[in-house]
């Protein structure tokens, strides 16, 4: 495919940013053209993809393609940053073409920086059924389809992160022993009934099983945290991430923080009210959140304006509990919870010496006497009607509070607490600021207060 060709059909694909639901409008042989060279680039990449952070990790889609776009406008078009997605492109929504034709089209423009897995939906059996099929079918021809199950029986199955992160679309097999076996699954091919492919693509995990167990999806397994600890500790890995699962807030951990789950896809199906999330991981492993709600209100898109609904609240390491991760550098302070480790014997001596409340687990106590640090030194908490459980509440704070396991009935978080949480939320929200950079600031100030009150 001729270069200029390829930049026009980007260029259409993206020119209906901030139009949600409008269509573009390609050529059959143009589409085509992206299924034919993006196979190539795939047969050509191996089926184990060994990727070097900084990158950024994308869920399932969907065909939501407005999202899609959302998601771009947050972490950067590509050649800007460095994506990997983790499948499920088509079905389900109402642009799966756009959706899966622009993913190609940046894989051909950019095929050591844009990356793209299989899910369980590239799969002729599954996308027959859920829509992709009846779209192709409906805005060009049965030929069309087929063309692009030629191009996704060749996707790649899984990618490893500078060695320690391992990605997959679904999860972990029970004849997984050791990470060559990916390597050596041949492609093309269709996705089988059962086996290690299958798995891949289609297991979940479960708090409630230990070993494995069977999927209420009547394909694959479960598998429980056990199975998790101990897969990381054979291959030498920090972090499985994989997508597949509806989760409310766009991600969420399992098993001690060693495995995330990622959904991209928020307002899924117009039917749920869960929050797309893509996971930024820096060049020391660091790992943080970026936050797509559903985009209730129609305005423009620009980085920090909550009416988007984008907002970074959180963020978490790759390393394993009580480990930084490689590369970190002592004192160095970039997310919330590299803050929590590294300032809570700091933030423990304020807290007795101001008699604050004591009385929760090592990581509540820290975060949330972080916020009333904040009260002493902002000396101007807000107000805040609670109305009830969490009535009143920004829905950043109300996720961020269930992060940390809140109960909104519990009675002895004093009003100061719970009003600077919130306070804290909507300057993550509204900034896009990772708050946990002025911890250095507060507790400089604080020792400066303390010598002077002698």
């Amino acid at each position: 495919m001729e270069q200029a060709v390829l930049d026009d059909i980007i260029e259409r694909l993206l020119e209906v940013r901030g139009k949600p639901g409008k269509q573009v409008q390609l050529s059959e042989s143009e589409i085509r053209q992206l299924c034919v060279e993006s196979r190539e680039i795939f047969l050509r990449q191996p089926n184990l993809l060994e990727l070097e952070a900084p990158i950024k990790i994308c869920g399932d889609i969907h065909g939501q393609y407005s999202d899609l776009l959302r998601l771009f406008e947050y972490g950067g078009f590509p050649p800007d940053a460095n994506y990997l997605f983790l499948g499920d492109y088509v079905d389900r929504g109402k642009q799966s073409l756009e959706t899966i034709c622009l993913l190609l089209a940046y894989k051909i423009k950019y095929p050591e920086n844009f990356f793209l897995l299989r899910g369980n939906h590239e799969c002729a059996s599954i996308n027959r059924i859920y829509g992709f099929y009846d779209e192709c079918k409906r805005r060009f021809n049965v030929r069309i389809w087929k063309a692009f199950i030629d191009c996704f029986n060749c996707l790649p199955v899984a990618a490893r992160i500078d060695e320690k992160i391992l990605c997959m679309h679904g999860g972990l097999s029970p004849e997984l022993n050791n990470l060559e076996q990916i390597r050596n699954l041949q492609r093309p091919t269709d996705v089988p009934d059962s086996g290690l492919l299958c798995d891949l693509l289609w297991s979940d995990p479960s708090k409630d099983v230990q070993g494995w167990g069977m999927n209420d999806r009547g394909v694959s397994y479960t598998f429980g945290p056990d199975k998790v600890a101990e897969f990381l500790q054979k291959q030498d890995l920090d972090l499985i991430c994989r997508a597949h699962q509806v989760v409310e807030d766009g991600y969420e951990f399992f098993a001690n923080r060693q495995l995330v789950t990622i959904f991209s896809a928020p307002n899924y199906c117009g039917e749920f009210d869960n929050a797309g999330a893509m996971m930024s991981v820096d060049e020391t492993l660091m790992c943080s959140f970026q936050i797509l709600k559903p985009a209730e209100k129609k305005s423009k898109f620009k980085p920090g304006n909550t009416s988007t609904g984008v907002g970074v609240f959180g963020s978490t390491i790759t390393a394993k509990p009580g480990n930084p991760p490689p590369g970190v550098k002592e004192g160095k302070v970039s997310t919330i919870f590299s803050c929590i480790q590294k300032t809570e014997k700091k933030l423990k001596k304020l807290c007795m010496l101001h008699n604050l409340n004591s009385s929760f687990s090592s990581l509540n106590f820290s975060f949330l006497h972080y916020f009333d640090t904040l009260a002493l030194f902002c000396g101007c908490p807000v107000a805040c009607k609670w109305g009830g459980e969490g009535g009143g509440l920004e829905s950043d704070a109300k996720i961020l509070l269930s992060l940390y396991k809140v109960g909104f009935e519990d009675r002895r978080l004093s009003s100061p607490l719970l009003d600077c949480t919130l306070i804290v939320a909507r300057i993550a929200a509204m900034n896009c600021f990772h708050v946990a950079l002025i911890v250095p600031h507060i507790w400089e100030l604080f020792k400066k207060k303390t010598r002077a009150r002698g």
